[in-house]
């Protein structure tokens, strides 16, 4: 059986078969869906969606666009499956029982973007090539970088010269070619495109390639079966679900898994999915906010690199996530977000300035009615600290410098 069948343009709906070789709609240059055989997959049974002795994002090979790329006992074979936390602190903090934090920042290169670079690179060896390309503000070249050296491809990398010194460096160490872009991120986007038509290289673009989608929708699949073995008889509960977001690629990603699993029978409800935006660059929030699906550019200006994009690439189908499962948009100040680093820090989770934002979001949603306190609510961070040091470094108290001797030491010590 075939799984995968074509694509669909999720502006005018055109339909093309598996073999298109277009990245966009060749009619209004909308993103594509990949569409899969739904109706092949069901007959199959539901036994045979999960296998069961896989820990990744490969547990869930029947659902996505691939064949099985091998590569075991390497960290390309070890994306996903990512850790879900609940802590005694937080709830008590919010009197909520069953919030959890989902920590994207264990995959191999420490961002949710491994789950995207994966299956481009899986999709990269069935058509032939060997070289991808992509822009990037840190996390997606680096995830990119990482799984291309994994499986020895070529990756290169186009990144706004301000990217996070950290976040450079784990390109640079993974091997990939680095060229720092004298502009910002939509710079870096078109100038790997262009690149990518003049040498035939595979362009794994965030909101640009199909396939990046597919990867991020594993962690749908990952947040569903959770559902179903933590709480059985969720379908009563409100569920919510937090995402920050740039391009709009990830809460995309998220919707679509929701959509794969409902179209094949395995969803009867879909969690509500809540978008958050730095104010600095929020472009998607505001069309929520006016009611319409017309997204307008902003100068981009926050201080989480990972979501700062002028115009999303994404937008439309970011703006779908929520409007078609009754979220919301929610914009939030680099000041919470900065706070909600020390925050999270707080009960053991290291997440960098995206990453925080989307707890930063769910504290204005619960301080605003959005939610319930006795929903199932579920945050994502979707990376690690450590990849922007410096705004780490905001988040928390400078270090104390003593003299080697137990007097201050005592001192020191706050707890004492």
């Amino acid at each position: 059986m075939e799984k995968f069948i074509g694509f669909q343009c999720s502006v005018c709906g055109a339909q093309f078969d598996k073999d298109y070789k277009g990245y966009v709609c060749e009619k209004d240059s909308g993103n594509l869906d990949v569409v899969l055989d739904y109706e092949g997959i069901k007959q199959k049974g539901t036994g045979n969606i999960i296998l069961e002795e896989e820990k990744s994002i490969w547990r869930y090979l029947p659902l996505l666009p691939v064949d099985d790329p091998g590569y075991e006992n390497t960290p390309f074979r070890q994306v996903g499956f990512t850790p879900m936390y609940r802590q005694r602190k937080l709830q008590d903090k919010f009197g909520m029982q069953d919030l959890w934090i989902k920590d994207e920042s264990r995959n191999p290169t420490a961002s949710f973007k491994d789950r995207a670079s994966a299956l481009v690179i899986a999709r990269a060896m069935e058509i032939g090539t060997k070289v991808i390309v992509t822009a990037s503000t840190g996390n997606a070249g680096a995830a990119l970088a990482g799984m291309a050296a994994a499986v020895d491809y070529k990756a290169v990398i186009f990144a706004p010269k301000s990217a996070p010194e950290a976040k450079i460096a784990q390109l640079l160490v993974y091997g990939a070619e680095v060229l720092l872009v004298d502009g910002n991120y939509d710079d870096a986007f078109d100038l790997s495109i262009a690149a990518s038509n003049e040498f035939g290289w595979y362009c794994r673009n965030t909101g640009y390639n199909p396939f990046t989608l597919e990867g991020k929708k594993t962690a749908a699949f990952e947040i569903w079966e959770f559902l179903n073995e933590y709480y059985p008889n969720y379908f009563g509960r409100e569920i919510n679900v937090f995402v920050s977001v740039g391009d709009g690629n990830i809460i995309s990603g998220i919707h679509k898994g929701f959509k794969d699993l409902f179209a094949i029978g395995m969803l009867d409800k879909f969690p509500r999915i809540f978008g958050v935006q730095s104010v600095g660059s929020s472009a998607i929030a505001n069309a929520f906010e006016s009611g319409s699906e017309k997204i307008m550019p902003v100068k981009a200006n926050t201080i989480a690199d990972s979501i700062s994009v002028d115009m999303p690439r994404d937008g439309l189908r970011a703006l779908r996530a929520v409007t078609q499962t009754q979220g919301k948009y929610v914009k939030v100040e680099d000041d919470e977000i900065i706070k909600s680093i020390g925050e999270l820090g707080e009960i053991g989770v290291f997440a960098e300035p995206a990453g925080a934002t989307s707890y930063a979001g769910f504290k204005i949603a619960l301080e605003n009615g959005y939610i319930n306190k006795d929903s199932i609510t579920i945050i994502i961070n979707t990376g690690n600290g450590l990849k922007d040091i410096k705004s780490a470094m905001k988040a928390v108290e400078k270090a104390i410098v003593i003299k080697p001797t137990l007097g201050d030491v005592k001192k020191a010590l706050k707890f004492a």
